[in-house]
């Protein structure tokens, strides 16, 4: 594993055609990217983005705007950046992901060849819900046990919650006080992904997407809630897979 502050490699693969970077979700860490490269192919090497706060990283202060998450990241990718990547972001991180490859695109000519969104609604569209990150403790949690996302035994410890909420609570704050700016859409596919039970965000939230694109555009939608990510792995894997060899073949002529 190699471990450079905001990318951590699990297992560098130099020969690799590919890279896919994995963008964290509310209160999580690269961690939950770590055991991707048991599954998708051996040309596509993994890269997982560790945000300040969490993970290695938990000694720092967590950023509380997904402005301020996506600089830190744009500050450093570009050494990263030396053959064809991906992005792949999960709810927050589906946004970072998003408002990162505008940046590029927009000052470094520099493009995705895919855009995985996954469990949150085109950034253009107003939230459904009203912020959660200035909840009182009690109904915080509430809200953290109804997305179903945080496990029970973390959730009944008050000890782990300690060091968890105020990662959680920054991270929130990023989503909730989120501004879209209208800009020229993306030159590149974007898949959207939701769960069939994700209360979060509907088939219609994730339609949204469409606009953001001038090329291809699809919608997956999988069993489970918000983190389908995690219960339909095998899944989402195989998906994810196929839409980058697809890419890759296309690149070669194939």
């Amino acid at each position: 594993m190699v471990k450079e502050r905001e990318f951590i490699y699990p297992r560098p693969n130099p020969q690799a055609s590919l890279r896919l970077f994995c963008f964290p979700y509310a209160g999580g860490a690269a961690a939950a990217y770590y055991t991707w490269v048991n599954y998708l192919p051996a040309d596509i090497e993994v890269c997982a983005i560790e945000l300040p706060g969490r993970g290695t990283r938990l000694q720092e202060r967590p950023l509380t705007s997904i402005e301020s998450q996506a600089e830190v990241i744009f500050g450093g990718i570009h050494r990263h950046l030396d053959k064809p990547f991906a992005f792949w972001g999960h709810s927050m991180g589906s946004i970072i992901a998003f408002e990162l490859a505008r940046r590029l695109s927009r000052e470094n000519g520099m493009l995705p060849a895919y855009l995985f969104a996954s469990g949150r609604q085109a950034p253009q569209l107003p939230d459904k819900y009203p912020p959660a990150y200035n909840l009182p403790e009690p109904e915080l949690l509430q809200e953290l046990r109804r997305l179903n996302g945080t496990p029970r035994e973390v959730l009944d410890s008050p000890e782990l919650m300690q060091l968890i909420l105020p990662i959680l609570r920054a991270d929130l704050q990023a989503i909730d006080t989120y501004t879209y700016s209208p800009g020229a859409p993306l030159e590149c596919p974007i898949m959207a992904l939701g769960g069939v039970r994700d209360a979060e965000v509907d088939s219609e939230g994730l339609e949204g997407w469409r606009e953001q694109t001038t090329d291809s555009f699809s919608i997956r939608m999988l069993p489970g809630d918000h983190f389908f990510l995690h219960t339909a792995q095998p899944l989402l894997l195989k998906i994810i897979s196929q839409g980058l060899q697809r890419i890759m073949t296309a690149r070669h002529g194939v």
